[in-house]
């Protein structure tokens, strides 16, 4: 059993070591420990800060590409170097390194797909109130989209298996942690949450300048995902929304000409014409992202089915008989 901790990096010349010296390197139930450095593009001495304090594997992305990039790349580097866990944490010390080995413990049981360490909001005392309110009504959303229990969807300290690991596909160059969570339930894998613990803050996050910057950002990924994966019903709600304001304003004008006998009023009779064309026309939008959206899940079962071939640990027998047979053909044709 095989267990690559992944470390996405940008800048982090001064908090990495601290992060480096609190990761196990002895889990009971996992015969090798390696971890993975992912340099996105850092402009100061993180690679070779992390060479000094005896990382496996160092990535280099070239050029700064985001967070959602990085964790992507570290996932499919994983997936080479044959990990059967992987599990991600920040560079910037904020979570305990010691956790790892709570976090995996679900995998190792067989208990789950997907482990997310959850932080205690409440104690964290460098949080406001206004993040720790956001943090929770945040996750409370994905919670719904996602239709898992899970308590911190922004946590970025968690654990896949390898078969997870081979069906996350991130879009987002901002974030995955919200992606993930939402595209995990929607592909029916088994989520659990473990609790954790976190160290006090060494820097200011660098993922947005604010709690409303990171609410705005989040909020659009959120609605972007859940919408590529249940796209009838959010069309149909806001086109049935538009449909039935243009009903009623339909009927409101109705009541005005019989029963009140009272004229004018074309502009509700103009305007119900409008919302409910549009309504109509939205619900149609619904139907045809559906189908793209049929099409989109099958394209995601190949690209799995691809990328478990190509990250295989074994070559497919279906190659291994082809290729024996172009060999063997190749030989009688010397003859």
């Amino acid at each position: 059993m095989k267990l690559i901790i992944q470390i996405p990096c940008f800048n982090e010349e001064m908090t990495l070591p601290a992060t480096l010296g609190r990761l196990p390197r002895n889990i009971a139930g996992i015969d090798e420990i390696e971890i993975l450095i992912i340099n996105d593009g850092s402009t100061d001495k993180t690679a070779a800060g992390a060479r000094e304090c005896g990382v496996d594997h160092i990535l280099e992305l070239g050029q700064h590409q985001g967070l959602g990039a990085a964790f992507r790349a570290g996932l499919d580097h994983c997936l080479k170097q044959d990990a059967d866990i992987i599990v991600n944490t920040d560079a910037d010390n904020q979570y305990y390194g010691e956790d790892v080995e709570a976090l995996v413990r679900p995998i190792l049981e067989g208990k789950a797909d997907l482990v997310i360490g959850t932080r205690d909001i409440d104690s964290i005392r460098h949080f406001s109130v206004a993040k720790k309110c956001l943090q929770k009504l945040g996750s409370w959303v994905v919670r719904k989209a996602a239709r898992t229990s899970i308590q911190d969807a922004t946590s970025g300290f968690r654990a896949f298996n390898r078969e997870s690991a081979l069906r996350t596909i991130v879009y987002s160059k901002f974030s995955y942690t919200l992606e993930t969570v939402i595209q995990a339930g929607n592909s029916h894998l088994r989520v659990l949450t473990v609790p954790i613990r976190v160290n006090e803050k060494l820097r200011e996050s660098r993922l947005a300048t604010s709690s409303w910057q990171y609410l705005r950002r989040s909020t659009a990924t959120i609605l972007r995902i859940y919408a590529m994966y249940n796209p009838l019903r959010v069309f149909f709600c806001i086109g049935g929304f538009s449909f039935l304001m243009g009903f009623l304003l339909g009927l409101r004008y109705l009541y005005f000409y019989f029963a009140v006998a009272a004229g004018g009023h074309i502009q509700s009779l103009i305007l119900s014409a409008i919302l409910m064309i549009m309504g109509f026309q939205i619900m149609v939008i619904g139907l045809m992202a559906d189908l793209i959206g049929a099409n989109r899940r099958l394209n995601e079962d190949i690209l799995y089915r691809v990328r478990k071939m190509e990250f295989s640990r074994e070559p497919d027998s279906s190659v291994v008989s082809q290729q024996t047979a172009a060999k063997a053909s190749f030989a009688r044709s010397q003859h």
